[in-house]
């Protein structure tokens, strides 16, 4: 009985630092997000072809890097999270919640916005006219706002999850 009342707390410890890791990865995403949302999206997608200096050449923003490394880190440290909290039921509820939220970002991010991105980005190749590459943009723009909001909404209910604790003992950890 000891032995297992010890496991369960070191357990419920493991949970709880593994639910503050991903909630810090998680509020990196969003800063990355928005960041790119207010000061790096609006003037690349205002101004196509013209505006691909921006990410070309031997000085051009390369953010790929940062999501390359964020997301297998994000996709690992929920799962772990998920796993290290299986038997706290709500907490395990709402960790859900924001794996799903997460797992429908990151499709869309793959069918839409990462084509998108992969087309504005060869755009000086195109002959597309400026005018329908700006319209792409500001449908880009807004979307990505969309996938954004539902990110914040996967932010919140990974911090509803640490809130919930285990009836019996009361405590978080």
């Amino acid at each position: 009985m000891i032995i297992f009342v010890k496991t369960n707390l070191a357990m419920n410890k493991t949970g709880q630092v593994l639910m503050f890791i991903s909630l810090i990865l998680w509020g990196t995403l969003i800063g990355g997000v928005m960041y790119s949302h207010l000061v790096y999206f609006p003037p690349y997608l205002s101004r196509l072809p013209e505006s691909n200096s921006l990410i070309t050449g031997p000085f051009g923003i390369q953010d790929g890097h940062f999501w390359m490394l964020l997301h297998p880190a994000m996709i690992l440290t929920l799962l772990l999270t998920l796993l290290a909290n299986w038997k706290l039921e709500t907490r395990r509820k709402y960790i859900l919640i924001t794996m799903s939220i997460y797992a429908l970002a990151i499709i869309s991010t793959f069918c839409y916005f990462v084509p998108e991105l992969k087309a504005f980005a060869d755009s000086m190749h195109s002959t597309i006219p400026a005018n329908e590459w700006y319209q792409r943009g500001q449908t880009w723009q807004h979307l990505s706002w969309v996938r954004g909001s539902f990110m914040y909404l996967g932010f919140v209910f990974l911090l509803i999850a640490l809130t919930k604790v285990d009836s019996s003992s009361d405590i978080p950890y």
